[in-house]
């Protein structure tokens, strides 16, 4: 009788401190659960916070890597340029490419690659001290297979093989030997206008494949 007594005791006195404890364990499981919310709240308001953010990085690069858009004239394209670009792939019935002739105001040479089939062309643009804009392959007669270009330097455009320096109002004007090799050009409707076929045709300044 004593030990079931015991037992008894022991079975209330278990039950007593298990819904005592009932009490502080829902506390604390309401306490974990709000300090759960808490950081949810704040993750999720941190990635709220961040995708505007990534979006506007997005649009910023998409904006800046296009750089030229195509425009339909009698089923040729033409490719204008709106702002300096270093590369121009080509496309398909492509017959010219155009500039806005006031990203040269500032008269800094401007260096720009067309990128044909099996050959990628190189030519820079720039506006001269006495107001005119200038083109020319970034290559000539003489320093081509080193295929090193033309760096300005002030007023000149120096041969990065010899060291050659040449004024800027003689690019386009004056060919042969070390001279920037011309590319034709002309300016239509405030924008400076190049032929892709005048483009090609400095292939041979660019076609390492044959240097001896």
């Amino acid at each position: 009788m004593a030990k079931k007594k015991k037992n008894s005791y022991r079975k209330k006195k278990n039950s007593i401190q298990e819904k005592a404890a009932a009490p502080k364990a829902n506390a604390q499981t309401k306490t974990d659960e709000k300090t759960a919310a808490k950081k949810a709240a704040v993750l999720g308001t941190d990635k709220k916070s961040r995708m505007p953010l990534f979006a506007m990085i997005a649009g910023a690069a998409l904006i800046i890597g296009v750089a030229y858009y195509f425009i339909p004239t009698g089923g040729q394209k033409t490719l204008a340029v709106t702002s300096q670009t270093s590369s121009i792939a080509p496309v398909s019935q492509i017959s010219q490419i155009t500039y806005p002739v006031n990203i040269f105001a500032d008269g800094q040479a401007r260096h720009f690659e067309y990128k044909g089939s099996d050959v990628t062309i190189k030519y820079f643009i720039l506006k001269s001290s006495d107001g005119i804009i200038r083109a020319a392959f970034d290559a000539c007669d003489v320093c081509w297979p080193a295929g090193k270009g033309y760096y300005q330097d002030g007023d000149h455009m120096v041969c990065r093989n010899c060291g050659r320096r040449f004024a800027s109002v003689l690019v386009n004007e004056v060919k042969g030997g070390c001279n920037p090799a011309p590319l034709t050009r002309g300016i239509e409707n405030e924008n400076l206008v190049i032929k892709v076929n005048d483009i090609l045709n400095g292939k041979q300044y660019f076609d390492f494949s044959k240097r001896t």
